[in-house]
């Protein structure tokens, strides 16, 4: 048999070259995906940034380390500590001390990232003066770059400064250097110095602090800025990468292996034919197989050595797109490749298992007679891997929103539930092809001529024909519907809370930072306006013993709370708030009114409170409330502010935008600050998403061309009957070209189900946690993916049909004459 198969090779040379173009396709992507993967597991070692010439640097305490029964728990304080006034006094015996601040500084014409620092901290850098001098005046300031030139004055959201001089930038921030002394009056919190002594004696002399540390060498660099970002970013690359993997290597599979499957199911008549010439199921399956060895060896090579091309090319993309740091490249890993290699060959090999096994238990007669229509398209396998698959996804449906909705709207959920749907519609597909078709095709078949009825026909009676083509336009719209509905679905559900949740008739945001006292009591002073200042704070509880969770918190005075904000309350009542208590909400472990919590404050302070009231889950975003006295350290960052009885909203308004102008602070009504705070997708996820979705359109748009070039070399002797029986090429083409369309309307119909399925279980979630907003399908993003496969499959299908449809009808009928 194996000069027979080496002989099938040449003469379906069409079938072979689609089934090994799918698969090298394949396996390139999850080499692809695989080298990214490893190479996002390490970074390089950093070295310290902004105090790279300090001798010492002496930090506050940032973390908060509780012990457990598994070892200590740590978590990064919301509000940092000082380091206390006790240790500084010793340190200053010790040498010079130098106080370190850093804010944010938004300046007309200059970058967005400004960052304010006093200038005796320059020289740790080091920054030396390029043209000008040393800022001596509180207006003074010293800037890098060249947006702005000594001598210039620039408007800034912490008032008017002259530029007196210019540094070079190192290239790790944009900087504005103001005085020591103006830099205390604009942020008074500093927690962090640097100490021109002696390490040891330094060490000794804040030994009595619990939590500071001391920083020599390149441990400097945990007092740059973000100094986790490397490993941040990994996190960040590696959950792309491994969502995009995950992802594309189903696509791969799904696809690869429904081509191999059809590619052995065009292959009846051909089967048929050795089980009457003799040959044994046994032989046809052996056939089969050393068939797909040959295409899965040659091709599972090829995709690895595609791979090792496109990975680097990858690479450079996410570099450019901001989506990793500068220093991300491809490594040297190997075992990428031999995952890909040997998962090719093993979907290339499983690709034809049931194919074959029917092909080779089927009699001669019977092949025969089932060649040119499917009679019998469904298999019990298939049936009951599909129903399996099916009701796997209903059941893990129905348990999740029984015990865990949240879970649901977690993006490793929402990515993974669709490749089990997709996989279930797949393998039953051929149940509902031909009544799917029967509808679609009703009305052009209404029409006058017969071209709308064979098109008709033609779908419903190659059943695994219409199935095989529709599945790369299947797993293209599922994965676009289910993955972008999703995002856009949560995010109207956030809006929606933001929504339900603003009472005040005006929110105010400063330009950055926050707001200091002075602008808070002028807030508090316009005629009309209930003023209600919080901010950002974090509340830490210990859960099971074991595990230290930290909660994002809002600190506010409970009385213009409850004017400014309608907060989504299940039980208690959030006018109960006092400094002894605290609102959490339905995912605490504890949280029932009136139970004691031992938490732990921002600023690493240990506390026990009183829950006061009870707030719904939603969407995972409403967090705890505590009083500010319970969120010492953490600056006003937001202002809601409520009309009082007889209140004129313009002269309200009009008095606020007076006393927030020359902070920088910006007023909006409800509407424009529920516009202005729609939550967007973040960018890592989006870019990921956008990766994902365009791999997998361009991997199943290739795919879908494959299979259709597959299909229509199948059909030759079809198109030559229709040309004898008196259609014109013409007529035969648009045939050809209406029954791609058709096909790939059948693949969309079917994925959008699926999505819609999707987006049905996320918004019941929804639900369960108290938010009714609307499933958000992206309608442009579909039509895209549908319009693309659909001119894909058409010039795909006419293309071959046009060329095999110069010959003779009668030669490619093979009558002779």
């Amino acid at each position: 048999m194996l000069s027979v198969a080496l002989h099938t090779l040449r003469s379906r040379w069409i079938t072979f070259v689609g089934s090994f173009v799918a698969l090298s396709l394949g396996v390139a992507l999850i080499a692809v995906m695989g080298l990214a993967l490893a190479s996002s597991l390490h970074a390089p070692d950093r070295k310290p940034e902004r105090f790279a010439a300090a001798p010492v640097v002496v930090k506050g305490a940032d973390t908060l380390r509780v012990s457990s029964s598994i070892g200590d728990r740590v978590q990064k304080l919301a509000q940092p500590r000082a380091v206390p006034a006790a240790a500084v006094v010793k340190l200053k015996k010790l040498g010079t001390v130098i106080e370190d601040r850093s804010f944010a500084v938004r300046a007309q014409g200059g970058p967005g990232d400004l960052v304010g620092h006093p200038w005796s901290t320059a020289v740790f850098a080091p920054y030396e003066i390029d043209e000008g001098r040393a800022p001596r005046a509180a207006d003074e300031v010293v800037v890098s770059g060249d947006w702005v030139q000594p001598g210039e004055r620039v408007q800034t959201d912490r008032g008017a400064v002259r530029v007196v001089g210019t540094v070079t930038g190192r290239g790790f921030e944009n900087v504005v250097f103001y005085t020591d002394a103006r830099a205390a009056q604009l942020w008074p919190n500093s927690t962090q110095l640097v100490v021109d002594a002696d390490t040891a004696a330094v060490r000794t002399a804040v030994s009595g602090s619990p939590g500071v540390q001391v920083l020599t060498g390149d441990a400097r660099r945990y007092a740059d800025a973000d100094p986790d970002r490397d490993s941040e970013a990994l996190t960040a690359m590696n959950a792309m990468f491994g969502t995009a993997g995950g992802v594309t290597t189903f696509v791969s599979v799904f696809v690869v292996a429904s081509t191999f499957a059809f590619s052995v199911a065009q292959r009846r008549r051909e089967f048929g034919l050795l089980r009457t010439a003799g040959a044994t199921p046994g032989q046809i399956r052996r056939m089969v197989f050393v068939e797909a060895l040959s295409v899965g060896v040659l091709a599972s090579a090829a995709g690895c050595v595609l791979g090792a091309y496109g990975a680097p090319r990858l690479a450079a993309w996410v570099v450019d797109g901001g989506l990793a740091p500068n220093w991300f490249t491809i490594g040297a890993a190997t075992w990428p490749y031999y995952t890909a290699f040997a998962t090719g060959l093993l979907v290339a090999l499983c690709g034809v298992v049931a194919a074959s096994w029917r092909a080779g238990r089927t009699g001669p007669t019977q092949a025969l007679r089932e060649a040119s229509v499917d009679t019998n398209p469904m298999t019990w396998g298939r049936w009951l891997s599909g129903a399996a698959l099916l009701l796997t996804a209903a059941v893990t449906l129905g348990l999740a929103l029984f015990s865990d909705p949240g879970d649901l709207l977690h993006r490793k959920t929402y990515v993974s539930r669709p490749m089990l749907l997709i996989t279930a519609v797949a393998l039953l597909a051929p149940v509902v092809v031909r009544p799917l078709t029967r509808l679609i095709a009703w009305l052009p078949a209404q029409l006058p001529g017969a071209g709308g009825m064979l098109v008709r026909e033609n779908a419903a009676a190659g059943v695994r024909r219409t199935a095989a083509i529709a599945a790369p336009v299947l797993v293209t719209v599922a994965l676009t519907g289910s993955l972008l509905g999703a995002t856009a679905t949560l995010n109207e559900a956030k809006a929606t809370e933001t929504r339900e949740q603003t009472a005040a008739a005006f929110v105010i945001t400063p330009a950055s930072g926050g707001f200091d006292a002075a602008t808070l009591r002028d807030l508090r002073k316009v005629p009309g306006a209930e003023v209600s200042a919080t901010s950002s704070s974090a509340v830490y509880v210990m859960e099971d013993g074991v595990a230290l969770i930290k909660d994002e918190a809002r600190s506010a005075d409970p009385g213009p709370l409850a004017a400014t904000t309608n907060l989504p309350i299940a039980s208690g009542e959030a006018g109960d708030l006092n400094d002894d208590s605290i609102i959490v909400n339905e995912e605490w472990q504890q949280h029932t009114v009136g139970e004691h919590v031992r938490v732990w404050l921002g600023d690493g302070t240990r506390k026990t409170l009183r829950i006061a009231a009870v707030m719904t889950t939603g969407t995972g975003n409403n967090g705890v409330y505590v009083t500010p006295r319970n969120a010492a350290g953490a600056s006003v960052d937001r202002v809601d502010v409520a009309l009082t009885d007889g209140a004129d909203a313009g002269a309200v308004a009009a008095g606020l935008r007076a006393e927030v102008r020359t902070s920088g602070g910006q007023v909006f009504t409800k509407e424009q600050w529920v516009q202005a705070s729609y939550p967007e997708t973040n960018e890592t996820t989006r870019m990921g998403f956008l990766l994902v979705l365009g791999i997998a359109l361009l991997y199943t748009g290739i795919s879908l061309a494959n299979t259709m070039v597959m299909a229509t070399s199948d059909r030759v002797r079809d198109l030559a009957v229709l040309r004898l029986a008196g259609a014109t090429r013409w007529q035969v083409l648009r045939l050809v070209g209406a029954e791609a369309l058709m096909v790939v309307a059948v693949g969309g119909v079917l994925g959008l189900l699926v999505a819609v399925l999707n987006l049905a279980g996320m918004w019941s979630a929804l639900g369960l946690l108290s938010v009714w907003t609307t499933i958000q399908l992206p309608w442009t993003a579909i039509g895209v993916a549908v319009g693309t496969c659909a001119v894909l499959a058409v010039v795909s299908s006419v293309a071959p049909a046009s060329i095999a449809l110069r010959r003779r009808a009668v030669e490619l009928a093979g009558i002779r004459e």
